[in-house]
């Protein structure tokens, strides 16, 4: 039988500069009081100039490998989740590998936005179930607070975001004792891609940069939040009934939830259609706004970090963002 793979540390890195609420009333047309009633966030992180998503990605990563006791040239694969990549190309597994000093090993990067890290996690799950590889970094990083518009035009869009780095450490599970990933579940619809996307730069414009692209303003990130909104209160629920009956459990066994942060009125709407209470699940978009794909993993990290998890905990994670894409995991720690 394959051994499960296990989460044998976490770690998150969040940039020093906190950007208020009161602070995005200087420079946009909006009020602390408006921003709070539409998402629950308060505050955010924003990165320097010259700090890119690899960089956030290697503190976070530096902190997971002392949480999980080994060195780090015992990490035989790296994988990669970002939807700001410091490059068009390559990737950013690549700078992670490079920057933390490691071996030529492989690296790979996922693109799947706000639901990246669940689908980074299913793949790491597989490599490590057939015995391929043996201590996988897996890392998520954004810096959005650059390419966001902070005109009275994007400002619905703006104020939600904020950047922020996380990794895990993965390995089997030397005991059979249940613990481990249990499963895994991935989800796409192509069809609503325009409702949350960001249409330039594109490879299917010739040229794929001109002056029009900044003139047209289309390179900024745009949301249909009603259609975006609504699509996550129903695919994350049901992502999680999916878990749980994959695995013969049900609400009642879960003892931590963690939604992708995207707004807190979703993840309490969540909470809601699942009859979870909702001290059982996982928020803090309040004080670090979206975080995209580092949004779950920074919220597990705290919780570890907390003691909010304990061995042989029920643990679920779910979300949903741009593509659409939603996923959920199941893991028992």
């Amino acid at each position: 039988m394959n051994k499960r793979a296990i989460i044998t540390g976490t770690g998150r890195y969040l940039p020093p500069q906190v950007v208020t609420n009161f602070d995005l009333e200087k420079i946009m047309n909006t009020t602390d009081d408006w921003i709070q009633q539409r998402s629950g966030i308060k505050e955010r992180h924003y990165a320097e100039g010259g700090v890119g998503s690899s960089d956030l990605a290697v503190e976070a990563a530096r902190k997971a490998i002392e949480s999980a006791g080994i060195d780090k040239s015992e990490i035989d694969f790296i994988i990669a989740a970002t939807i700001a990549p410091d490059h068009y190309f390559p990737g950013i597994g690549v700078m992670i590998q490079a920057k933390l000093g490691l071996a030529p090993i492989g690296a790979l990067d996922i693109r799947n936005q706000c639901s990246g890290f669940i689908y980074a996690l299913s793949v790491a799950d597989q490599y490590i179930r057939t015995g391929t590889y043996k201590k996988i970094l897996l890392c998520a990083a954004e810096v959005q607070s650059h390419n966001l518009d902070y005109s009275d035009e994007g400002r619905d869009m703006a104020v939600l975001f904020g950047d922020g780095g996380a990794a895990v450490i993965l390995e089997p599970n030397p005991a059979d004792d249940g613990r481990g990933i249990l499963s895994t579940h991935l989800y796409a619809d192509g069809r609503f891609m325009r409702d949350l996307w960001m249409e330039q730069p594109s490879s299917a414009r010739k040229p794929t940069f001109d002056r029009e692209v900044f003139e047209e303003r289309r390179f900024f990130p745009r949301m249909d939040g009603k259609n975006v909104f609504k699509n996550a209160c129903e695919r994350m629920p049901e992502a999680v009934q999916t878990a749980l009956a994959r695995n013969g459990l049900t609400v009642a066994d879960v003892n931590l939830l963690i939604p992708h942060q995207a707004n807190d009125r979703i993840s309490q709407m969540v909470a809601k259609k699942l009859q979870i209470p909702i001290e059982k699940v996982g928020r803090n978009i309040d004080r670090y706004g979206n975080t995209t794909a580092a949004s779950i993993p920074i919220l597990l990290d705290e919780a570890v970090r907390e003691g909010r998890l304990k061995r042989g905990d029920c643990l679920v994670l779910t979300s949903f963002g741009s593509g659409f894409t939603w996923a959920s995991a199941a893991i028992r720690w």
